[in-house]
């Protein structure tokens, strides 16, 4: 191999080249998002850097890391990294990647408290933790809690509440939790933010292979969506103030029988917001009455 083919410009059209060949959608945009953040540097260096040569050990991760991208692996998984919210959060195969959308949920939460401080916040689910970090970031003076029933997840998640958040052990809490078994009665919050699964099973094949087969399934997809939400919708009244206020990421198409449960485990108002697509995504449900 001579000196060119070592180069930036040359690895990266090669590696175009090779994407293209495996229909990934974007492939020049992947291969130098995966070729910046193995080189740590920015995307844009990229181009002032053409005729840098990689070295032996750079040219075999980064072919291994084009390999795994042309095998469909996501590529935050690849480098390791998603941004989200004006932050650059840590994620493995052990959460799911933070999407745009759940960006408008995050938003919407922080349009409810609108200069409220010393609020008590849950982050139901929280994976990542990309909700509940971003609110704590935008408002410090929130008092959150992010829990999840998965242990490895929740480990993600305080190492990005360490990196973003300067975190060690005394700014956020955590709970290791299915739904809220573990909580007693007096946690009792101002606001519970959850983007839970709500892909009912039946819609698994359906998913693009990408997602079906990298993606944590236990964080995409409902056995029993009926039961599910019956359970979140009443212990979630349970542990909200008087005029507490859930807020739920959900299936468009399940979004009005949600209302129905809500109705029914004690809710008094709902509100429905679009995501930017248009569709039926969010969903703010609000007690005015005081918990028994």
């Amino acid at each position: 191999m001579n000196s060119e083919e070592k180069t930036i410009l040359y690895v990266l059209k090669k590696s175009q080249d090779y994407l293209l060949r495996k229909n990934i959608p974007n492939p020049r945009l992947d291969a130098e998002v995966i070729l910046s953040e193995l080189l740590g540097m920015e995307r844009i260096r990229l181009y002032s850097n053409f005729e840098r040569i990689l070295n032996e050990t750079e040219q075999e991760d980064y072919r291994s890391r084009i390999k795994e991208r042309g095998n469909l692996k996501p590529v935050s998984y690849i480098t390791g990294k998603k941004n989200f919210f004006n932050s650059s959060f840590y994620v493995t195969p052990d959460v799911l990647i933070p999407r745009p959308e759940t960006e408008e949920l995050v938003e919407w939460v922080l349009s409810e408290i609108n200069g409220k401080e010393k609020l008590k916040i849950l982050d139901l689910g929280t994976g990542s933790g990309c909700i509940g970090i971003s609110l704590k970031k935008e408002n410090p003076s929130l008092s959150v809690t992010l829990s999840d029933i998965d242990e490895y997840a929740l480990n993600i998640a305080k190492e990005n509440s360490r990196r973003i958040l300067n975190d060690e052990g005394n700014v956020l809490n955590f709970a290791n939790s299915n739904l809220f078994q573990h909580f007693v009665p007096e946690d009792i919050f101002d606001i519970i933010v959850s983007n839970p699964p709500y892909i009912p099973i039946s819609e698994k094949d359906s998913i693009m292979s990408d997602v079906l087969d990298h993606e944590p399934h236990l964080a995409l997809f409902l056995e029993n969506p009926e039961a599910f939400y019956s359970e979140l919708l009443s212990d979630s009244k349970k542990h909200l103030h008087k005029n507490g206020t859930l807020f739920l990421e959900t299936h468009p198409d399940w979004i009005y029988r949600i209302i129905e449960i809500a109705v029914n485990a004690g809710f008094q108002k709902s509100e429905i917001k679009r995501d930017l697509s248009g569709k039926d995504r969010f969903l703010k449900l609000t007690s005015n009455e005081e918990n028994l």
